[in-house]
């Protein structure tokens, strides 16, 4: 192709949205990954341990669906999308027992009245709390610890006393969540397939030079020179320094990256080992009532889209350990967690072998999104302020003040940014 106008940094859901945004106005790109495929943190994959079945490694859900460019491109397509909230059902277990009704309303009440509370602080003028602090000013009640565990480190895949009240509440999700059949990840490649000879895949960036009227970008293959750059990898590779800039980033730009640090949430998935199906429908939630706040907690996914096998998610510091201590530990906990829920049916009901996602030691990413420190809820929008006038811009799930940690945040990013590279070339 002719020389780039405008490169673009990471071919995840952000890159390829920028990618796609400019190629179909006539702007010369190139996109570089270091991953010799696309996609990012959304990747569907069709590992043998399940049967082939499609796996959603990242994304799984295109979450509000009602402000999501993906969820309406892809109607506007006829793609096939589910609505959750219609199949799922939810089991608790308290103590080996499936809850009653009257202890489900005890639990819907409980997160209702926390979610009222913790809103009413966020928004409150004064200092921006931890969820964990702002959670220990309440009432106790025997729920708080599994509400802090789903909205702190299943949603947020953070430690809830690093996690900022503030930005907590701005990123609730809200209205509907759709799963595409086949795997989010599949979804997205189909949807933002970059154009021909616009990808090179398995190519590093090291360094970047944004001092001149250009910028240059250092990688394996050579040097790429273009009019404008677009950064859209994770907070965590950044922080971590995988690529410089020269000149350093501005002050501002590097505290949001350091006040943005990434979390991890993990999946572990099993298969039937046969016709075992624990008594629940498929979609349904599992859950057990825990004993104390901070205690390792794994929500169950029972048979998604009707397949044969279960996925766990654990989140935050629990999933960082786990990460630490490898595969093997990963699947050990969640049959263990299988366990306390089921007896022993759940070790006769599931086949040998499991599948782990690795994004907390995978150094291309370094943990599953990023969430702000107390006090740092503005480090979303610092991080995506345009550098250069436009020739040096970040993009990614981190910059989306209310959409965080979703495709739908990193879509919405990705094109803002190289809307803000278009002009600044001179394109418009």
């Amino acid at each position: 192709m002719n020389a780039p106008e405008i490169a673009i940094v990471g071919a995840g859901v952000a890159g390829l949205a920028a990618a796609s945004f400019l190629a179909r106005r006539g702007a010369r790109v190139i996109l570089l990954e270091a991953l010799p495929r696309a996609g990012g943190r959304a990747f569907t994959d069709h590992p043998a341990a399940l049967g082939g079945a499609p796996f959603d490694h990242g994304a799984s859900w295109l979450h509000s669906a009602e402000r999501n460019p993906l969820a309406r491109l892809g109607r506007w397509r006829g793609e096939a999308l589910i609505d959750t909230a219609r199949a799922r059902q939810r089991l608790v277990i308290i103590a080996g027992r499936p809850a009653t009704e009257a202890e489900l309303a005890a639990r819907d009440a409980a997160d209702a009245a926390l979610e009222a509370a913790l809103v009413a602080r966020a928004g409150r003028p004064g200092a921006d709390p931890s969820f964990a602090a702002a959670l220990d000013d309440l009432p106790p009640n025997p729920w708080h610890a599994n509400s802090e565990a789903i909205e702190a480190t299943l949603i947020a895949a953070a430690d809830p006393a690093r996690l900022s009240l503030a930005d907590w509440r701005a990123n609730r999700l809200e209205g509907t969540n759709l799963l595409p059949p086949e795997g989010l990840g599949a979804y997205v490649l189909r949807l933002l397939a970059p154009p021909a000879g616009v990808l090179a895949a398995a190519t590093a960036v090291s360094r970047i030079d944004w001092g001149g009227g250009g910028v240059t970008l250092e990688t394996p293959r050579g040097t790429v020179a273009a009019k404008a750059a677009i950064v859209t990898v994770s907070t965590g590779v950044l922080a971590a320094g995988h690529i410089t800039f020269t000149p350093a980033l501005p002050v501002t730009t590097a505290s949001a990256i350091a006040a943005l640090p990434m979390g991890l949430l993990s999946k572990v998935a099993l298969r039937a080992e046969g016709a075992e199906r624990l008594d629940l429908p498929p979609g349904c939630f599992v859950e057990r009532r825990l004993d104390a706040r901070g205690e390792p907690f794994m929500a169950f996914n029972a048979w998604p889209r009707g397949r044969d096998h279960v996925v766990g998610f654990i989140g935050g510091g629990a999933a960082w350990a786990l990460a630490r201590a490898g595969v093997k530990a990963a699947e050990d906990f969640a049959r263990a967690e299988l366990a306390r829920l089921f007896g022993t049916r759940a070790a006769r009901a599931f086949a040998p072998g499991a599948v782990a996602t690795t994004w907390g030691s995978d150094a291309t990413f370094l943990g599953a999104y990023a969430y702000p420190l107390p006090g740092a809820a503005a480090a979303r929008l610092a991080l995506a302020t345009p550098l250069a006038g436009g020739r040096l811009a970040f993009a990614g799930e981190a910059c989306h003040p209310t959409l965080a940690g979703t495709v739908a945040g990193a879509v919405i990013s990705g094109r803002a940014v190289a809307r803000a590279a278009w002009h600044a070339v001179g394109c418009s």
